[in-house]
């Protein structure tokens, strides 16, 4: 006998096959003699769930072409409950902001973010030096100078010692100095990334586009356009006016990319007409004088720019006088000193006079013109209820519908016409109230009683002559007459 090797493999255990149900055990049979099974486990794998005896191809039954009623209790735990999902959430959030105070985080994040805005905020530094078209100035706090391009002092020359007020833009590395810049200057264009929306540049304006639509801009060799619609605050009707000269504008829009500049002189003056009207309000009064240019003419009144506000100067306050039309003493751009009568500080509306500057002639009037007296005028307009008579320059009475004629008057044009002259009495004068009660009934009517006295004394005068003519009269001898004696009347 030979001993089994240590590396020679266990004797396999067969188990034998498992009896049927009558008891009977049958032979192994070889994998060729095996029927397929296809809801049997393979050998070595996994047992795959094969449908049993179901015939190719064949559909499920669907009696009547109506779908399976799917049971709806296998689908209701399925569906999502919104109430409960946002209930869920809610408990969610609550845990995870429990202890978290928002006002104050709120609070430290505005702190952060102002912080950084401080330091951009507007600054006062005094000039130190002014070497060519560089003006360097003392930068409060600040390790190094800074510097400002000569151009940006539009309202003054600038000198040594005076304070300006500037922005710090950026630091310069390679000279060790801060940028600087004042709000609302002209800014040194060197190429298009010196030009951003806002800035305001200066521009030599070099023609007209072709369908005069606007005008062709450069700004050292970069080309712009300018709207005619954005050249002026009011209608400019000649824009060929501002060919070959340089202007102040803002950029509007700015494209580099497709070297696209369009620039904007509007937004220029509305800037500095928003300033100019700040200070403007701060001294603005009732009473105040002031020089402004006439912007437009109304029939009703005249719009004139106070350089900061705009004021309208009615047409009855132009002139003591009537005045018809004012395009026939205004012009627009025409320079004219106005007071101002009225303001409203909420509305921002201003009423002008002209005529409150030049003395009222109705204080001469009604020192030498006193009730009772009368004086000739011309009849300037009619009015259902009588006709106004201008007496003078600025002084205008009214003849009361009552006061026309003796008789009854319907139409007032039956009377009086304008531009007729009439000789009227003045009943009464209010120079307070500026008013004036003139008559024509008052003339009329005695010069009806010296009319009718007249003819009265005439009718007397020639009674009293008939009388004495009738007395003075010759006597006839020859004329015989009476009953006389006892004969008969005709003797024979």
């Amino acid at each position: 006998m030979t001993e089994p090797n240590a590396e020679t493999p266990a004797p396999t255990t067969v188990t034998p096959p498992a009896a049927d149900a009558a008891g009977s055990t049958a032979a192994p049979a070889s994998p060729l003699d095996r029927k397929p099974n296809p809801g049997a486990r393979r050998p070595g794998g996994a047992t795959r769930p094969f449908p049993q005896n179901k015939p190719k191809n064949e559909k499920p039954l669907n009696p009547g072409g109506k779908p399976q009623d799917l049971g709806k209790r296998e689908f209701a735990g399925a569906k999502p409950n919104n109430r409960e999902l946002d209930k869920l959430i809610e408990d969610e959030l609550n845990q995870a902001m429990a202890g978290f105070d928002v006002t104050t985080t709120v609070a430290v994040e505005e702190q952060k973010t102002a912080a950084p805005m401080a330091a951009t905020k507007r600054k006062s530094g005094t000039i130190v030096g002014i070497h060519g078209k560089d003006v360097f100035v003392e930068v409060p706090g600040g390790r190094s100078q800074g510097v400002l391009p000569i151009q940006q002092f539009e309202d003054k020359p600038p000198r040594i010692g005076d304070t300006v007020e500037f922005e710090v833009e950026r630091f310069d590395n390679a000279n060790g100095l801060l940028i600087l810049t004042r709000e609302g200057s002209t800014q040194v264009v060197q190429d298009w990334s010196g030009l951003a929306y806002g800035t305001f540049i200066e521009v030599k304006v070099t023609g007209t586009n072709k369908n005069k639509s606007g005008l062709t801009v450069e700004a050292n060799g970069i080309r712009g356009f300018l709207p005619a619609s954005q050249l002026d605050l009011y209608r400019v009707e000649n824009i060929e006016q501002f060919v070959n000269q340089r202007i102040k504008v803002m950029v509007a829009e700015v494209n580099p990319a497709e070297r696209n500049l369009i620039v904007s002189r509007r937004a220029v003056q509305e800037r500095e007409k928003a300033i100019k009207a700040e200070e403007f309000w701060k001294t603005a009064a009732e009473g105040v004088v002031k020089t402004g240019i006439v912007r437009s003419i109304k029939p009703f009144g005249v719009f004139v720019d106070l350089g900061g506000a705009d004021g309208l100067l009615p047409v009855s306050e132009i002139s003591w006088q009537r005045v018809d039309d004012p395009n026939s003493l205004f012009k627009v751009g025409d320079s004219v000193e106005v007071k101002i009568a009225r303001i409203d500080f909420d509305t921002r509306k201003i009423a002008l006079s002209l005529k409150a500057m030049i003395r009222s002639p109705w204080d001469d009037f009604a020192e030498t013109v006193k009730a009772g007296a009368r004086v000739d005028g011309k009849v300037t307009r009619l009015a259902d209820f009588g006709a106004f008579v201008e007496l003078e320059p600025g002084i205008e009475g009214l003849i009361h519908v009552s006061e026309l004629s003796t008789q009854r008057v319907r139409r007032v044009r039956d009377i009086v016409s304008e531009g007729q002259t009439v000789h009227v009495e003045i009943l009464s004068v209010d120079p307070e109230a500026r008013r004036i009660s003139l008559s024509l009934k008052t003339i009329q009517r005695q010069k009806e009683d010296a009319e009718d006295e007249a003819e009265e004394a005439e009718r007397l005068g020639d009674l009293a002559a008939a009388e004495e003519r009738l007395t003075n009269r010759p006597v006839n001898p020859n004329l015989r007459g009476g009953i006389g004696g006892s004969g008969p009347i005709f003797g024979l």
